[in-house]
């Protein structure tokens, strides 16, 4: 099994991805984002950084790339696909998934752990966590204030569609817990077939006692998990 972590010029987490799903045993290779063919891979990773420059709007450009048309092939055959900080916003601006993310509503870049509660495990980022877990995970990000037409939002609610959710160490949703303002204080979707993912903090910079914290390790074990079951070559 091999999992594709997509560079973009300006992407700056690709090596953490990578590390990180080695520490879980997994052998990934970095796919240039001007590749058309992923065909070899069990999942795809969309990691952090400034896509472009973040030009435009995040994602905006990245959006374009030769290589998100195979992203979306992969993603409509069911293979896991998962983007993390400024992938998650590539995803929403690829149409893979609904909303935006734009600045935070302070208009300051956050950079430190925060935490989220695990609100669904139906979807490749969750199914190994248990609802109501909490874990700390960093945060580092200008623009991760997510946002969506009400009746999307709501959709996305009814269906169990939201996997994370801002909130304080002890699980409560309240408003100083949402580091950006996000709506219904939002922070990890997935797609109505649960295989396509995207979130704002990073799992990967959580994955070891080094770090300071392993909790995100239970989400890329969730990935891992899922592009396990999906054979290569779709």
């Amino acid at each position: 099994m091999t999992i594709a972590v997509v560079v973009f010029p300006g992407t700056n987490c690709e090596h953490d991805v990578v590390h990180a799903l080695g520490v879980l045993g997994v052998s990934a290779d970095l796919a240039w984002h001007r590749e058309t063919d992923l065909a070899g891979a069990s999942g795809v990773v969309l990691p952090g950084g400034f896509a472009h420059g973040d030009y435009l709007r995040t994602g905006a450009i990245a959006r374009f790339s030769p290589v998100m048309t195979e992203v979306a092939r992969l993603a409509e055959a069911g293979c896991p696909v998962l983007g993390i900080c400024n992938g998650f916003q590539i995803l929403c601006e690829a149409g893979l998934l609904p909303g935006a993310l734009v600045a935070n509503r302070d208009l300051r870049f956050v950079c430190r752990p925060i935490h989220v509660r695990v609100e669904s495990t139906d979807s490749v980022l969750t199914a190994a966590a248990t609802v109501g877990d909490v874990l700390r995970i960093p945060l580092n990000s200008y623009e991760g204030n997510y946002v969506a037409p009400a009746a999307d939002v709501a959709a996305l609610e009814e269906a169990g569609r939201v996997m994370l959710r801002y909130c304080d160490p002890s699980g409560a949703v309240t408003d100083p817990a949402n580091p950006n303002g996000s709506m219904n204080a939002i922070a990890g979707i997935a797609n109505a077939a649960g295989n396509v993912a995207g979130l704002m903090p990073h799992p990967e910079r959580a994955s070891e006692e080094i770090l300071g914290s392993t909790d995100g390790r239970v989400l890329l074990e969730s990935f891992v998990a899922a592009a396990t079951a999906i054979p290569a070559g779709r």
